[in-house]
């Protein structure tokens, strides 16, 4: 008996400090969990943020969710019933989860789930989660060269804006897919290429004949896959021959040229003095005379006195 006597105020200067630091037993506060702090979803798919409420005593709690964006809060569930950014697409699920019924990118942001007990000793809880709305690719804009020289380097393109995450980049020749690394591939293949998974960059050194054919690229991320429409690629050995012709027609063209205005200006269709030597200057003392004194040509040699 005295035994207890003793340790009845030991308990209760035990609540005492539990108390002022906050630390009630699960039965006299309201206490939060969830499943997943950090959820994934696809978007235009069903995605349920959960928040448990493990220990409470007021039967009638006040219960909210707020979206938090670039740091800015608004609310999603408030006064018992779905508002913002969630209305019309969204419910409150037992005991206080949300359920978002389409869940789209600009989803994709911090929630905030509280909850207030004022009955309890422990008298408020809140729990954060994140989500990310994963995105699919949309078909990338592909850049393929109609034709190239045997040789020379080459560059193909792929680009995709939509996809969350970023999507990685594969290419394709005639339908099979070319690795990452050419020395890995078992068949004989031009091993000059490169190929950036970040940038969609599809890189030759040196092209081959073989390099020839069908090429597209696809983007792929955790949310799906999409592809370009295939785009041939031609390669043609280097023309000697051709480059040798016109080369020379070229050169006989500026020669040709060449030698026709030095013909015009021997033949004096530039010079000045053949434009002039035909023609009559008066002298001072004489009247103006128009072309040559032959007969039938009017002259005048004096001045008219009125």
């Amino acid at each position: 008996m005295r035994l207890c006597k003793m340790a009845i105020p030991r308990l209760i200067a035990c609540f005492v400090v539990y108390t002022s630091l906050g630390l009630i037993p699960s039965s006299l506060g309201v206490i939060l969990r969830t499943m997943d702090k950090i959820v994934w979803a696809n978007e235009f798919e069903p995605i349920e943020l959960t928040c448990l409420i493990e220990s409470i005593s007021t039967n009638n709690p006040r219960i909210e969710w707020k979206k938090i964006k670039n740091g800015v809060p608004s609310y999603v569930y408030f006064q018992n019933r779905i508002a913002g950014d969630l209305d019309q697409r969204a419910q409150l699920r037992e005991p206080a989860n949300i359920l978002i019924f389409n869940a789209t990118r600009s989803d994709t942001a911090e929630y905030r789930c509280e909850v207030a007990a004022i009955e309890d000793q422990r008298d408020f809880d809140e729990i954060l989660i994140s989500l990310a709305v994963r995105v699919k690719p949309v078909v990338p804009r592909c850049s393929v060269p109609e034709a190239v020289t045997v040789g020379t380097s080459t560059e193909l393109r792929c680009l995709e804006n939509e996809g969350f995450p970023a999507p990685l980049y594969r290419w394709f020749h005639n339908n099979e897919e070319l690795a990452q690394d050419p020395k890995n591939t078992p068949k004989p293949v031009n091993t000059s290429y490169s190929i950036n998974p970040d940038t969609g960059g599809l890189k030759f050194r040196i092209v081959k004949k073989e390099d020839a054919g069908e090429y597209y690229c696809q983007a792929k991320n955790d949310a799906g896959y999409a592809q370009c429409p295939s785009q041939m690629m031609e390669v043609y050995d280097v023309d000697i021959l051709g480059i040798f012709l016109k080369s020379f027609g070229g050169v006989v063209v500026f020669f040709g040229l060449a030698g026709t205005i030095c013909h015009s200006l021997k033949r004096g269709c530039f010079s000045k003095k053949g434009h002039n030597e035909n023609y009559n200057w008066p002298a001072q003392n004489e009247g103006v005379e128009y072309g040559n004194a032959d007969e039938g040509h009017f002259r005048h040699k004096s001045s008219f006195i009125i």
